[in-house]
């Protein structure tokens, strides 16, 4: 679902990167469709794409010793708009049929005689590719709970069904995720995941110079600023009742967002997407790092990887109370409502000290992506064993 070339960190890049310290990875990005070709065509993500399209530019790059990543050369038709029915199940057969046909191909010039296919939340446009591909064996990696974004309200509920169904297993980053495809696949296991550590635990690290004329407290938060996932209400509302603290927000913003009322508070700052490699300078601002996630279906049993990095640089956390949350209730402050973020801010800025920082730099030490990718390959390995029983 994510490309190689999104901005924003991804699970399955760094599954892909530690995969390829023992195994040869091929990295699919996400095929570019007729509609994101006319309403994105001047990015640069989208011009990217159609040079391939052109034969302007490879389709396959090898990145680093055992990844490749595939741009594939199609244009898949944009169908999400049809009616449940014969005709969008026909188009996105269609479909499935171009990316199949397309990562073929690679693995036919890379001599992968035979592969594991690992899915990444590919719902509908990942439905029929075990049929197509025939791997070795078929894992669907469910990290987020997708089916409930808007755009696959329509199709994903039914294709993602199907799809856990037919998986030889499924493996998820969190309990609740893992229980919920157990409906549809007993074998559905919770792997975790990972962080970047080694950027986080580096020795002194500086401060983004951005921050020096942001007095403290500082209460940051790093990541994707969208409506659908964080409870604006509530922002504003605890920047309105401590003036005194400082708000920092640090990532890309949505509609919502943009012209919300945060942009008209003294003491809330914006400063806008960052590079990942540059992450850790801001955070080393942090007083008190801060998850304020709205509760829904979309997050209530997702596995927010910020929490790892905020604890691997031992920074103070206070986030949302969600059912996956309980997994770092040792190490994390969690909360309710307004009044409970404003009383453990305080709490947090109050209590603060280094035995309790070293405690959370060994919480996140343990959710390497290491330990995460060993854990989806004794899946693997465990599923292939028992199969091969029968």
């Amino acid at each position: 679902m994510q490309s190689w070339d999104i901005g924003i960190g991804s699970n399955c890049k760094n599954i892909a990167l530690e995969l390829a310290r023992t195994h040869k990875v091929l990295y699919v990005n996400f095929a570019l469709d007729r509609f994101t070709a006319w309403r994105a065509g001047t990015d640069p993500v989208t011009q990217k794409r159609k040079a391939v399209l052109r034969q302007q530019v490879d389709d396959l790059e090898q990145v680093q010793e055992n990844l490749w990543v595939l741009t594939p050369r199609v244009m898949l038709e944009s169908i999400n708009w049809l009616p449940p029915g014969w005709l969008f199940d026909k188009l996105n057969y269609r479909n499935n049929q171009l990316l199949a046909g397309a990562i073929q191909l690679a693995a036919k010039r890379l001599n992968f005689d035979s592969f594991v296919l690992l899915n990444d939340n590919m719902i509908e446009r990942g439905l029929y590719l075990k049929e197509l591909l025939k791997p070795t064996a078929y894992l669907y990696y469910l990290r987020d709970h997708l089916i409930t974004v808007p755009y696959h309200r329509k199709h994903g509920k039914k294709a993602q069904e199907l799809l856990i169904a037919k998986a030889n297993a499924v493996v998820a980053n969190s309990g609740y995720l893992a229980s919920f495809a157990e409906q549809y696949n007993p074998k559905s296991f919770m792997v975790g995941q990972g962080c970047e550590l080694e950027q986080f635990l580096e020795d002194g690290i500086a401060e983004a110079p951005e921050l020096q004329n942001i007095p403290a407290p500082r209460i940051g938060y790093i990541g994707y600023l969208t409506a659908l996932r964080l409870d604006l209400a509530l922002l504003i509302g605890m920047a309105k009742q401590r003036p005194a603290w400082q708000f920092v927000l640090v990532g890309p913003e949505d509609e919502a967002f943009a012209q919300s009322e945060l942009h008209s508070l003294p003491n809330v700052h914006f400063l806008g997407n960052k590079q990942p490699a540059s992450l850790p300078k801001y955070l080393k601002g942090f007083d008190v790092a801060l998850n304020p996630q709205l509760v829904n279906e979309l997050t209530v049993g997702n596995y927010p990887r910020k929490i790892d990095e905020y604890l691997a640089m031992g920074k103070p956390t206070v986030s949302t109370a969600t059912p996956f949350m309980e997994y770092f209730k040792d190490s994390v402050y969690l909360a309710t409502d307004l009044e409970d973020f404003l009383r453990l801010i305080a709490l947090a800025l109050q209590e603060d000290d280094e035995a309790r920082a070293l405690a959370r730099r060994e919480t996140a030490s343990a959710h390497s992506w290491e330990n995460s990718v060993a854990a989806i390959l004794n899946t693997l390995d465990n599923t292939l064993h028992k199969e091969s029983e029968y």
